[in-house]
């Protein structure tokens, strides 16, 4: 089955008017910029200055105030939406596999920007940075984003958001929203890496994916345990006792991502790939309209 069919396309469509119409963009849109230009909304006034536009002169407190002043105007700055997908190894796990519900979910964001004519970039990453889609904007570029994440493989080697987000920030570029989809599988742990960005003035929002089987696995007895990141083989004893501990730590992990969310003020969406990626993004946006 393709991962985006016409029936997909049909759902993003459809998440984007309901982005618009009912949750009036909450879920991005409302994340612009204004900056100080010749827009329509009224923002203050300015002394004028010899060589200035008559066309702006404020005659209405001229006339009251014998003042020369000049309205100055607030005009949108578009939205610049930096989506980071892992395609390291270990999403390709699970049914569905973690990383073709990631790639859904990152369209499907990229198709609510594109459409609200915001600019949008993918950065595919595993240990660095091993892939870009360069920003682009209006949803005529839709289908040339599609192919780009449909030929991304999960290929990548052990997760280094620290690495990559130093790559990032790096870069010649404006500062916008910084959109992670990843299981958050990071040896060093995911925190330095939002922090790199938090601290250069990008907005992350964490998306972390897991499979339920990781939550709860179904193991007992004598089992060989491959790491698929990492390419190392371990037998061992999988006992009750040893799944309790491991929910646990699950548990804990699961928690610590959103602590730390929290703890910054950061956006976290946490899923099992059981949800239909278009019901996350509804709930996305429902939460995001909660909080603004």
């Amino acid at each position: 089955m393709p991962l985006f069919d016409s029936e997909f396309l049909k759902k993003l469509e459809y998440l984007s008017l309901v982005s618009r119409r009912v949750f009036r963009g909450s879920l991005l849109a409302q994340r612009r910029t204004m900056q100080l230009g010749g827009g329509l909304e009224f923002a203050d006034h300015r002394e004028y200055t010899p060589g200035d536009d008559f066309r702006y002169l404020d005659w209405n407190v001229y006339a009251r105030h014998d003042e020369l002043l000049l309205k100055r105007f607030q005009e949108e700055e578009d939205l610049h939406v930096y989506i980071f997908l892992d395609v390291s190894r270990s999403m390709a796990f699970g049914t569905p596999p973690k990383f073709d519900f990631a790639r859904q979910v990152g369209a499907a964001l990229a198709y609510i920007a594109l459409a609200d004519l915001d600019r949008v970039a993918i950065v595919a990453f595993a240990g660095d940075i091993v892939a870009d889609f360069p920003l682009t904007r209006g949803k005529a570029r839709i289908l040339s984003l599609l192919k780009f994440l449909e030929n991304l493989p999960a290929e990548g080697s052990v997760t280094d958001l620290a690495r990559v987000a130093t790559g990032f920030v790096h870069r010649s570029q404006r500062r916008g929203l910084a959109v992670v989809i990843s299981d958050l599988y990071d040896p060093a742990g995911f925190q330095r890496g939002i922090d790199i960005l938090r601290h250069h003035r990008y907005e992350p929002h964490v998306v972390q994916i897991y499979d339920r089987k990781e939550a709860e696995p179904d193991l007992r007895g004598d089992v060989e345990l491959y790491d698929v990141e990492t390419g190392t083989l371990r037998k061992v004893t999988v006992t009750e006792r040893n799944l309790r501990q491991y929910r646990e730590l699950f548990g804990r992990f699961q928690e610590s991502i959103q602590q730390y969310c929290n703890t910054y003020g950061i956006g976290c969406t946490r899923t099992s790939t059981e949800i239909p990626f278009d019901e996350l993004i509804l709930k996305m946006m429902r939460v995001a309209g909660a909080v603004q």
